[in-house]
């Protein structure tokens, strides 16, 4: 990210991030009397009083990444001596919408300090050693910010948990490979993120030995590479994947070959010397240059051009090639119906969509087991559901059941609710189900996602209820069995939440060919 004079950016969502609904209103503090001064580390910072607890927003745990540091390592942020202003979100790494709408409200904020977390907590007090969450976005590594209202810790807060949402650099800046920088620089910032909370958190009330690390979409991918990161160990003692891309993280093949296709598509050399004075505004371009088209969602399982990679040191394995991940609890899933709504998105006719599962790379005998697995599906209906499985579904299970079969602590679920006045007319899309696990039904946007209906606010409770059981304890309750390989017990969320035994029977042979 090059340092140039403050403007105001708009946000990047290409199709990886699953664009579905909203407008951006600008980022501002959130009105209330100021809570009391924290000393972290690099200096004291005063935020917001709440009704939950406190908020300190925009702190920063590295230094900017401008100029020399754009494509280096975090640096530790620069200490301070004054007490610094932390009442309003922080810059955000996100620069330039590729779609008209999107799915999660996240503001677009213009700066060179994106590398900055919030911290919501109950109690900002020592000593009080509350569980912790740290939330990494989602937006297919290209956008997404920390700041959007629906990462807001009021529940949790309420619920004795501090949360704590990292910024990260995203796209070229963070996870392309450039021949003469750190591989992964966006791993290394989460990383980054997570040794500041390990050493300041517990200034905040928060218990750097109870931190959870929970992520959505892309997010859900960070956390399945931090899982296969040396680095990262000790820093978090359970995780939480949702929806998470379990095609993540890349194999180092892939990642040399889409550097080299980056020059290719841009005449620019994948490096950072040729890189580093390139300005905001012609990176974005060269990035949407290098990027994936709609077409690249029928042929590539994960969506995602710029993600974290196998690079041999820092992530020296996938998270599904050290057989589901360590021995840590992880609670893990997916909606009924992720991808359904990307297909209006695609230049595909209705009437094609049939043809167009050939053009995924499927054969015709997958394709039939497809239909027996789906049975009464349009082709239409058919093809989103391919898709939902394809980049998403069927890798979860197949985690699921390779850490099942070790024997690790896993709890697995389907989120099946969707309102009929909803856009999605009832289907249970990606990100629909955010709101329920935070427990904000009625944060900005969800009505554009979930329907002007009125949401169950049971679910929400159950929902929410689990994540704060299993961030404070390993485990969601006792109304949720560990997935094991001879029940197959599966929580499946909706109006009326139960456990099913097996649910993904019909879809196990074409998710396991």
């Amino acid at each position: 990210m090059r340092s140039q004079p403050v403007r105001r950016r708009t946000v990047l969502f290409g199709a990886a991030a699953l664009a579905a609904a909203g407008v951006f209103a600008p980022a501002r503090a959130l009105a209330a009397p100021a809570a009391p001064i924290v000393r972290t580390g690099s200096g004291p910072v005063r935020g917001l009083r709440r009704d939950t607890g406190c908020a300190y927003l925009g702190i920063p745990f590295a230094q900017p990444p401008v100029g020399d540091l754009r494509f280096a390592a975090p640096v530790p942020a620069t200490p301070w001596g004054e007490v610094r202003d932390c009442t309003a979100y922080g810059p955000t790494a996100q620069r330039k919408q590729l779609t008209t709408v999107t799915t999660i409200p996240e503001p677009v904020i213009p700066g060179d300090n994106v590398l900055n977390l919030n911290v919501f907590t109950p109690d900002p007090s020592g000593g009080a050693k509350l569980p912790v969450l740290v939330w990494i976005h989602g937006g297919g590594f290209t956008a997404g910010c920390n700041a959007s209202p629906w990462y807001d810790g009021a529940a949790f807060n309420r619920d004795g948990v501090v949360l704590v949402s990292i910024g990260y650099r995203l796209g070229v800046e963070g996870f392309m490979h450039l021949d003469d920088a750190p591989e992964n620089r966006g791993v290394l910032d989460w990383i980054a993120g997570l040794q500041w909370v390990r050493d300041n958190i517990a200034a905040f009330g928060g218990d750097p030995n109870q931190v959870t690390i929970a992520g959505q979409s892309a997010g859900g991918g960070a956390v399945w590479a931090l899982l296969g990161t040396p680095s990262a160990r000790g820093l978090f003692r359970a995780g939480i994947s949702v929806s998470g891309a379990v095609n993540q993280p890349n194999d180092r093949a892939t990642a040399l070959s889409i550097a080299a296709d980056f020059t290719q598509r841009t005449g620019r050399p994948a490096t950072a010397a040729a890189l580093r004075d390139v300005s905001d505004d012609e990176m974005q371009q060269l990035q949407d240059k290098a990027n994936q088209d709609g077409a690249g969602l029928l042929t590539h399982p994960s969506l995602m051009t710029f993600a974290p990679y196998v690079d041999g040191t820092l992530i020296p394995e996938s998270s599904t090639q050290m057989g589901g991940g360590p021995d840590i609890p992880l609670m893990m899933g997916f909606t009924k119906h992720e991808m359904n709504a990307v297909v209006d998105m695609l230049p595909i006719p209705a009437a094609a969509t049939g043809p167009a599962l050939l053009a995924t790379g499927l054969d015709l005998p997958t394709v039939a087991a497809y239909h027996a697995a789906y049975p009464g599906l349009s082709d239409s209906e058919l093809f989103g559901q391919v898709l939902s499985d394809r980049v998403l579904r069927a890798g979860a299970y197949r985690v699921a059941e390779a850490r099942a079969s070790r024997g690790l602590p896993t709890w697995f679920y389907e989120f099946g609710w969707g309102d009929p006045s909803s856009q999605y007319h009832g289907q249970s899309v990606h990100c629909s189900d955010l709101p329920f696990s935070f427990d904000l039904l009625h944060a900005e946007g969800v009505d554009r996602l979930n329907g002007t209906g009125q949401p169950p606010q049971q679910l929400a409770d159950a929902m929410h209820g689990a994540w704060v059981s299993f961030v404070r304890n390993g485990d969601p309750g006792a109304n949720w069995p560990r997935y094991n390989l001879a029940e197959r017990p599966t929580m499946m969320w909706s109006a009326e939440s139960r456990v099913v035994s097996d649910p993904f029977a019909a879809q196990r042979p074409v998710w396991t060919r």
